[in-house]
């Protein structure tokens, strides 16, 4: 691999094989974004990677070859979607780094899986232009993988509410992250947020799945009437944003995480907040697995996060850290105490109780 001078068999000659993550599927109740009768995966003997190290692409990959196994066999013949995480198209901290891109493509070349699409709706700006800047153009090119603006692909609607009148609005959401014959992987660096603390492997989808209008700019160049239904999710307010996250993972969620803890982002995220250099990547099958192991390594109380703790308490993956299996060094010597947004104390409005 051109960028950190490592190869495939570098990759695996340093790598080791993980165990079988057993999966059980069960019905759950339904909310804004679910289906009536949408099952959700509960997840049994969770088993999270976490590597480390000074080779961003080299932590991914080993990460990914402790579920060698495993990955291929949920892949199967079903196109694989890696979903990066571009907040702003100009920004490279707040968004995921081309190496831990490659990692990801180099293990699916490893295993024969060729069908791969990255797909992104970047939040600011045209999708495809933060793919150039980002050198992920360039990785498709050398891996022969399609690039997707998901802001062209076909759409289904999901529901979220809203606190100014709790009522549930339509959004428009990129089709390709809900089909069936999707493997979805999320691919997005440890980032604090300004209104869900947090932002990690389940939000990367959420957030990233409506989509706008072809000429939607934030502040700039505008086309009059372009609509962008990513605030939708967001529900006007820090209760519904975490309520919104959690009803809507019931339909969107990663079926792999990859988190590139390599140089994460504290204080104002997901885009103006400053560098972390931590040099650890954390892999799982079991999403919610991930991102609780990651906010550990980031020094931060779950407690806090509101969406996550949701979709524990419903089952949609193991939040019990006696309960995962951590596959590499223990998580108390990779540490770190990121600092939180600004305006952290008003997110955290959600842990009390609504004023009539």
């Amino acid at each position: 691999m051109h960028r950190s001078g490592c190869t495939r068999r570098g990759f695996i000659q340093k790598s080791f094989w993980g165990g079988l993550a057993a999966m059980t599927w069960s019905p759950l109740t339904s909310g804004f974004g679910a289906s009536a009768a949408a099952p959700s995966p509960g997840l049994v003997g969770s088993r999270v990677a976490l590597t480390t190290g000074d080779d961003r692409a080299g932590n991914v990959f080993q990460g990914l070859e402790r579920f060698r196994k495993e990955i291929a066999s949920a892949i199967g013949h079903k196109r694989v979607v890696i979903k990066p995480n571009n907040v702003a198209i100009d920004r490279p901290l707040c968004a995921t780094d081309s190496a831990c891109i490659e990692g990801i493509l180099e293990f699916l070349k490893s295993i024969g899986k060729n069908n791969v699409v990255i797909a992104e709706s970047a939040a600011s700006g045209p999708t495809l232009e933060g793919f150039s800047n980002y050198g992920y153009t360039a990785l498709a090119g050398k891996y022969g993988a399609q690039l997707l603006d998901l802001d062209t692909d076909q759409v289904e609607m999901l529901y979220a509410c809203d606190e100014t009148d709790f009522r549930p609005r339509g959004i428009r959401m990129a089709r390709t992250l809900l089909d069936k014959d999707s493997f979805v992987i999320s691919a997005t660096r440890f980032k604090t947020h300004d209104r869900v603390v947090a932002t990690l492997s389940l939000k990367n989808i959420v957030v990233g799945a409506p989509v706008k209008d072809p000429g939607f700019r934030w502040g700039r160049d505008n086309r009059p009437g372009a609509r962008n239904d990513k605030p939708l999710t967001h529900g006007s307010g820090f209760r519904a944003i975490n309520y919104n996250l959690f009803s809507l993972a019931f339909r969107l969620h990663p079926h792999l995480a990859v988190l590139d803890g390599y140089e994460g982002m504290e204080g104002n995220g997901p885009v103006g907040g400053t560098p972390v250099n931590h040099r650890v990547a954390v892999v799982s099958l079991d999403w919610l697995a991930a991102d609780r192991v990651a906010t550990e390594l980031m020094g931060i109380d779950f407690a806090t996060i509101g969406y996550l703790n949701f979709c524990g308490q419903a089952g949609l993956g193991e939040t019990d850290l006696t309960k995962i299996e951590i596959l590499g060094p223990p998580l108390t010597d990779h540490k770190r105490a990121y600092k939180l947004s600004d305006n952290i104390d008003k997110q955290l409005i959600w842990l009390k109780p609504m004023k009539a």
